[in-house]
Protein backbone atom coordinates (compact mmCIF):
# COMPACT_ATOMS: atom_id res chain seq x y z
CA UNK A 1 0.00 0.00 0.00
CA UNK A 2 1.37 3.27 -1.30
CA UNK A 3 0.44 6.73 0.48
CA UNK A 4 -1.97 9.11 -1.40
CA UNK A 5 0.50 11.85 -0.74
CA UNK A 6 3.98 12.18 0.14
CA UNK A 7 4.03 15.48 2.39
CA UNK A 8 7.74 15.98 2.13
CA UNK A 9 7.71 16.35 -2.02
CA UNK A 10 6.31 19.80 -1.82
CA UNK A 11 7.55 22.78 -0.58
CA UNK A 12 4.54 24.43 1.20
CA UNK A 13 3.36 21.16 3.14
CA UNK A 14 6.96 20.51 3.99
CA UNK A 15 7.30 23.62 5.40
CA UNK A 16 4.29 23.48 7.43
CA UNK A 17 5.30 20.06 8.57
CA UNK A 18 8.63 20.46 9.61
CA UNK A 19 7.04 23.10 12.12
CA UNK A 20 4.58 20.73 13.23
CA UNK A 21 7.10 17.97 13.87
CA UNK A 22 8.76 20.58 15.71
CA UNK A 23 6.05 21.42 18.00
CA UNK A 24 5.43 17.65 18.43
CA UNK A 25 8.97 17.33 19.76
CA UNK A 26 8.13 20.33 21.68
CA UNK A 27 5.59 18.61 23.22
CA UNK A 28 7.59 15.26 24.40
CA UNK A 29 9.46 17.68 26.40
CA UNK A 30 6.79 19.39 28.41
CA UNK A 31 6.22 18.12 31.58
CA UNK A 32 3.14 16.45 30.92
CA UNK A 33 5.01 12.80 32.05
CA UNK A 34 6.18 10.46 29.31
CA UNK A 35 4.10 7.66 29.94
CA UNK A 36 0.62 9.92 30.04
CA UNK A 37 1.37 11.51 27.06
CA UNK A 38 1.89 7.85 25.22
CA UNK A 39 -1.23 6.53 26.45
CA UNK A 40 -3.53 9.60 25.23
CA UNK A 41 -1.74 9.76 21.81
CA UNK A 42 -2.43 6.36 21.40
CA UNK A 43 -6.42 6.29 22.39
CA UNK A 44 -6.70 8.98 20.30
CA UNK A 45 -5.34 7.67 17.61
CA UNK A 46 -7.33 4.61 18.03
CA UNK A 47 -11.12 6.57 18.20
CA UNK A 48 -10.01 8.16 14.76
CA UNK A 49 -8.50 4.89 13.17
CA UNK A 50 -4.70 6.03 12.56
CA UNK A 51 -3.14 3.10 12.28
CA UNK A 52 0.01 4.16 11.70
CA UNK A 53 -0.47 6.58 15.06
CA UNK A 54 -1.48 3.61 16.64
CA UNK A 55 1.91 1.78 15.32
CA UNK A 56 3.95 4.68 16.41
CA UNK A 57 2.65 5.41 20.07
CA UNK A 58 2.30 1.38 20.84
CA UNK A 59 6.38 1.12 20.20
CA UNK A 60 6.94 4.23 21.66
CA UNK A 61 5.39 3.81 24.95
CA UNK A 62 6.54 -0.30 24.89
CA UNK A 63 10.09 1.59 24.32
CA UNK A 64 9.84 3.50 27.34
CA UNK A 65 8.86 0.79 29.55
CA UNK A 66 5.05 0.55 28.83
CA UNK A 67 4.13 -3.00 29.74
CA UNK A 68 2.20 -5.02 27.11
CA UNK A 69 -1.06 -5.30 29.39
CA UNK A 70 -1.82 -1.76 29.58
CA UNK A 71 -1.23 -1.02 26.22
CA UNK A 72 -4.22 -3.84 25.29
CA UNK A 73 -6.01 -1.83 28.14
CA UNK A 74 -6.16 1.54 26.92
CA UNK A 75 -8.99 1.09 24.65
CA UNK A 76 -10.97 -0.47 27.07
CA UNK A 77 -9.37 1.90 30.26
CA UNK A 78 -12.55 2.61 31.77
CA UNK A 79 -12.89 -1.13 32.97
CA UNK A 80 -9.11 -1.33 33.29
CA UNK A 81 -7.28 -0.88 36.90
CA UNK A 82 -4.07 -0.91 35.56
CA UNK A 83 -4.50 3.14 35.15
CA UNK A 84 -3.77 5.18 37.72
CA UNK A 85 -6.40 7.73 38.56
CA UNK A 86 -4.24 10.64 36.81
CA UNK A 87 -3.87 8.72 33.88
CA UNK A 88 -7.32 8.03 33.78
CA UNK A 89 -8.59 12.05 33.97
CA UNK A 90 -6.38 12.31 31.18
CA UNK A 91 -7.78 9.57 29.01
CA UNK A 92 -11.14 10.74 29.70
CA UNK A 93 -10.61 14.51 28.96
CA UNK A 94 -8.29 13.21 25.66
CA UNK A 95 -11.70 11.10 24.50
CA UNK A 96 -13.82 14.04 25.19
CA UNK A 97 -11.29 16.40 23.43
CA UNK A 98 -11.39 13.81 20.31
CA UNK A 99 -14.86 13.08 20.00
CA UNK A 100 -16.50 16.73 20.04
CA UNK A 101 -18.94 16.26 17.48
CA UNK A 102 -20.17 13.78 19.61
CA UNK A 103 -20.20 15.36 22.49
CA UNK A 104 -21.71 18.46 21.77
CA UNK A 105 -20.49 20.63 24.00
CA UNK A 106 -16.65 19.39 24.26
CA UNK A 107 -14.78 18.50 27.49
CA UNK A 108 -17.41 19.15 30.08
CA UNK A 109 -16.76 20.61 33.31
CA UNK A 110 -16.48 17.54 35.26
CA UNK A 111 -13.71 15.74 33.14
CA UNK A 112 -11.94 19.03 33.18
CA UNK A 113 -12.44 19.11 36.80
CA UNK A 114 -11.01 16.08 37.63
CA UNK A 115 -8.01 16.00 34.68
CA UNK A 116 -6.87 20.08 37.31
CA UNK A 117 -7.27 17.49 40.36
CA UNK A 118 -4.01 15.72 38.54
CA UNK A 119 -2.10 18.41 36.32
CA UNK A 120 -1.09 21.57 37.00
CA UNK A 121 -1.93 24.40 34.59
CA UNK A 122 1.63 24.10 32.34
CA UNK A 123 0.82 19.92 32.07
CA UNK A 124 -3.02 20.83 31.34
CA UNK A 125 -1.87 22.87 28.83
CA UNK A 126 0.34 20.36 27.45
CA UNK A 127 -2.29 17.61 27.36
CA UNK A 128 -4.57 19.73 25.57
CA UNK A 129 -1.99 20.69 22.90
CA UNK A 130 -1.19 16.91 23.06
CA UNK A 131 -4.99 16.10 21.95
CA UNK A 132 -5.02 18.58 19.30
CA UNK A 133 -1.52 17.58 18.19
CA UNK A 134 -2.76 13.97 17.79
CA UNK A 135 -6.00 14.69 16.21
CA UNK A 136 -3.98 16.75 13.50
CA UNK A 137 -1.63 14.15 12.78
CA UNK A 138 -4.25 11.55 12.46
CA UNK A 139 -6.40 13.08 9.82
CA UNK A 140 -3.15 13.93 7.44
CA UNK A 141 -2.22 10.34 7.78
CA UNK A 142 -5.56 8.84 7.59
CA UNK A 143 -6.30 11.50 4.81
CA UNK A 144 -3.21 10.45 2.59
CA UNK A 145 -3.67 6.93 3.78
CA UNK A 146 -0.01 6.73 5.13
CA UNK A 147 0.68 2.97 5.86
CA UNK A 148 1.52 1.70 9.09
CA UNK A 149 3.74 -1.13 10.43
CA UNK A 150 7.21 0.18 9.40
CA UNK A 151 7.57 2.74 12.43
CA UNK A 152 10.95 2.64 13.85
CA UNK A 153 11.15 3.69 18.13
CA UNK A 154 12.68 7.80 17.85
CA UNK A 155 11.84 7.75 13.76
CA UNK A 156 9.97 11.04 13.99
CA UNK A 157 12.27 12.55 17.06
Amino acid sequence: MDARLNYFAYPTAAKALKHLMSAGRTLKESPLPAVTQELVALRVSQINGCAVCIDMHTKEAAAAGETMARLHLVTAWREATVFTEAERAALELAEQGTRVADAAGGVSDEVWARAAQHYDEEQLTALVLLVSFTNTANRLNIIAQQPAGDYEVGQFH
